[in-house]
């Protein structure tokens, strides 16, 4: 039923289809039955490739991402643009295709983040495309000891400002999907955030969250944050240049700080751009393929491409 092709190393670890098996339904039923075991390389390798087994559409995709995702999550608070596609079924983002998405563990800096995300290749771009993952343990490992004692004793403040209709960046009620302010406000209670809401009805969140955890299952400590992405180091530097010169640092659609409050060192930001490249890996996407994350152990990101490109994405 599957060959698996890797080393012990492999990231991802890619199952192929056998001769006998090679439909979405068939991979379904064998995942379901060897569920345990699968979940069991998963916390080995952190990600796992299926390919070979057609899965082409949506229906297909949610069936066989229900196997890890008993509840399906909503994507509620979600900072990255994405369009229901259908049922649980996302669009992996929906970013300029210009844009590089650096890696990330999605929405780690919500209270409730998914523990697995999984991606389908419905159309493979022409040109570039690739979902680059890296396993959050041995980034950790390249993290400077003091860059680490600075995030683990103070941890990360991220601060998103959100629009009432118009402006830069999402607005509230795309993110929180609703027009209800008492509803958004009932969520970022119940997830211990604080919020400001101002006289044009647009909403600035404040978000604390570790830097560094522990997987509930595996108990290995993983660098899981997204300091470097929040912050305007990452924009285009000419873009992020004239955002600075009308906004201030809380301002700006979305920023990172250190838990306190003070600024994050340019320097620390290297430090952390450079340990997650040393771990980036890379595949060519091919339709069908199915790609499974434990979103603790692996981050995850974008390369710009050309063409018509369709990833699907689904979380619990």
């Amino acid at each position: 039923m599957m060959h698996w092709k890797s080393d012990t190393d492999a990231l991802p670890l890619v199952g192929i289809a056998g001769q006998s098996a090679t439909t979405a339904r068939e991979l379904q039923l064998w995942l379901c039955s060897n569920r345990h075991d699968v979940q069991q390389l998963l916390h080995l390798h952190g990600a796992i490739l299926f390919r070979g087994f057609q899965v082409a559409c949506p229906e297909l995709f949610q069936s066989i991402a229900g196997v890890f995702c008993p509840q399906f999550g909503e994507y509620i608070g979600g900072n990255s643009p994405r369009t229901r596609v259908s049922g649980n079924v996302f669009s992996s983002t929906e970013y300029s295709r210009e844009a590089r998405i650096s890696m990330h563990n999605e929405a780690s800096y919500l209270r409730q983040m998914p523990r697995h995300i999984l991606f389908c290749c419905v159309r493979p771009a022409v040109c570039g495309g690739q979902t680059p993952i890296a396993d959050c343990r041995r980034v950790l490992n390249h993290i400077d000891p003091e860059v680490r004692r600075r995030f683990d004793r103070f941890g990360l403040r991220y601060v998103n400002n959100m629009h009432s209709g118009i402006g830069l960046g999402n607005s509230w009620m795309d993110v929180y999907c609703t027009k209800s302010p008492s509803e958004v406000e009932a969520r970022l209670k119940e997830d211990g955030n604080t919020w400001q809401w101002h006289a044009n009805g647009s909403l600035r969140v404040f978000m604390n969250a570790p830097a560094t955890s522990r997987h509930p299952t595996t108990q290995d400590e993983v660098w899981i944050n997204q300091a470097e992405q929040w912050h305007p180091s990452s924009l285009d530097p000419e873009f992020a240049a004239d955002l600075m010169m009308v906004l201030e640092d809380d301002e700006l659609p979305h920023n990172a700080f250190l838990g306190d409050g003070s600024p994050l060192a340019p320097l620390d930001l290297v430090n952390i751009r450079e340990a997650m490249a040393i771990e980036e890996r890379t595949f060519e996407w091919q339709v069908g393929d199915v790609l499974l994350c434990d979103n603790i152990l692996v981050m995850h990101g974008r390369q710009p491409f050309v063409g018509d490109r369709k990833i699907l994405a689904a979380m619990d």
